[in-house]
């Protein structure tokens, strides 16, 4: 058995780490693109209006008296 016999070709696991580690950065780099096109396109996003009840104990906690109390 010859010990210098020459490997002809790429090694399989090679490509196939270069391949998953390029589909990856792919992926990431199309998330940051959609994400940096939707902040530009979007309109924001609108916040939920506090409700009273919340604001009330908001208030109690902060030592400030709610009115009409």
């Amino acid at each position: 058995m010859a010990k210098d016999v020459e490997v002809k070709g790429f090694n399989p696991g090679l490509i196939v780490l270069i391949v998953v580690r390029g589909l990856l950065l792919t992926f990431l780099i199309g998330n940051y693109l959609l994400y940096m096109y939707a902040q530009k396109t979007l309109p924001p996003k609108k916040k939920k209006p506090v409700s009273k009840k919340k604001m009330k104990k908001e208030r109690l906690k902060q030592g400030v008296s709610a009115p009409g109390e």
